[in-house]
């Protein structure tokens, strides 16, 4: 009797063994066919969109007086939704911020709110560049300061450093696998002088040095792109040095340049290098001020696309849309305004009446600030 107890239990735990194993087995074999496998893209685009300076005359900077604070995000409101759609997008501010101490003030010497850095992040942009002739209006601690609100308020800052280390550190974004790397330099401090003890702080346009950053920065990224404060003021064209200069940054590796600091316009162009569609502007002009004449107060934003091969490891120029700007004033509630309109949307908006503040007898010379900005942008679609 017990020997076949024995036997029972025996072959019961042979079946309950082989039971397990084929639960086991058969959970194995079906594991393979329950995964989700997400599809590998085989290629990625990424778009980048820059636009002129910030000018914060006494006038813009009154505009957003709120009595016991300022608020600035009627500047931009009308092309942040033209700004938010891009990947990252790069404005240029001439202006410290160096709070409230030495007052706020416009040209010849700016400085102004702290607010405007937040303004400037809810209009949608990602990259300040502070490399230009206006960042030490209130000296070297208040350009300190500007670059600390600035990226308090979460902005990447580049042209200004406040450490060796921060100035050796590349800024390289990588968005969606696309690296971008940015450099940044500026051709005076409106003759205030440099720091001689911090040689670090402001990267000054020297062809030799740029060449050199471009040279160790390339084979890090997919995307290289040069922003050069420089140029002549009020000159709707570059110089014959200008030109010199961005065919050697463009034939040493830089992908695009985008320059600003004439407060005007000035000309675009597609170079073809070796086979590889370069990019180019000179000067994009005024995004926001208040300065006399309808050139000074226009602007383009300039949106280009990069689309790289994940297999092959390139990545092109596919894509290029400019959209003409005007820093437009107006008047609400009795007080003056200013607002950087882009002059599409706002045409169209007149003609659906939508428009608040401009009617239809502003069309004419709306159309004529665009026809003025597509004089300069001779790039047609890309082929």
């Amino acid at each position: 009797m017990r020997k076949t107890t024995s036997v029972v239990a025996l072959i019961a735990l042979i079946l309950t063994g082989s039971l397990i194993y084929y639960y086991l087995t058969q959970k194995e074999n079906q594991s393979p066919s329950t995964v989700v496998h997400q599809p590998v893209k085989d290629k990625e685009t990424i778009t980048l969109l820059a636009t002129g300076d910030i000018l914060m005359h006494n006038t813009v900077i009154a505009s957003g007086d709120m009595g016991e604070s300022y608020q600035f995000d009627h500047l931009f409101a009308p092309i942040k939704s033209l700004v938010s759609q891009a990947d990252y997008s790069i404005i240029n501010l001439e202006s410290a911020l160096a709070g409230p101490e030495t007052g706020y003030t416009g040209y010849p010497t700016f400085n102004s709110p702290d607010s405007l850095a937040q303004s400037i992040k809810e209009a949608g942009f990602d990259l300040v560049t502070t490399a230009n002739n206006h960042i030490l209006d209130r000296g070297l601690s208040g350009a300190m300061r500007t670059m600390d609100v600035l990226n308090q308020n979460g902005l990447d800052t580049i042209g200004t450093y406040r450490s060796q280390a921060e100035k050796d550190a590349y800024l390289i974004k990588d968005i969606r696998g696309i690296k971008i790397g940015f450099l940044a330099y500026g051709y005076d401090t409106n003759g205030i002088p440099l720091p001689q003890d911090k040689p670090y702080f402001y990267n000054l346009i020297d062809p030799d040095k740029i060449l050199e950053d471009i040279s160790t920065l390339r084979p890090q990224v997919d995307v290289l792109v040069l922003l050069l404060h420089w140029g002549v003021e009020y000159s709707p064209y570059p110089t014959a040095q200008q030109e010199k200069l961005a065919q050697q940054f463009l034939a040493q590796g830089v992908d695009a340049i985008i320059g600003g600091h004439p407060h005007v316009i000035q000309p675009a162009h597609i170079i073809n290098i070796s086979g590889q569609k370069k990019f180019v502007i000179y000067s994009m002009g005024n995004c926001i001020g208040n300065q006399r004449g309808v050139e000074r107060n226009s602007g383009v934003v300039i949106k280009l696309a990069y689309t790289k091969d994940f297999e092959s490891g390139k990545t092109i120029l596919t894509g290029y849309h400019y959209t003409p700007t005007y820093s437009h004033t107006y008047n609400q509630n009795g007080r003056q305004k200013f607002r950087v309109i882009p002059i599409p949307e706002t045409i169209a908006a007149i003609r659906a009446g939508s428009e608040p503040y401009l009617k239809t007898d502003s069309i004419p010379w709306l159309e004529q600030i665009a026809t003025n900005c597509q004089e300069q942008m001779e790039v047609g679609p890309l082929k």
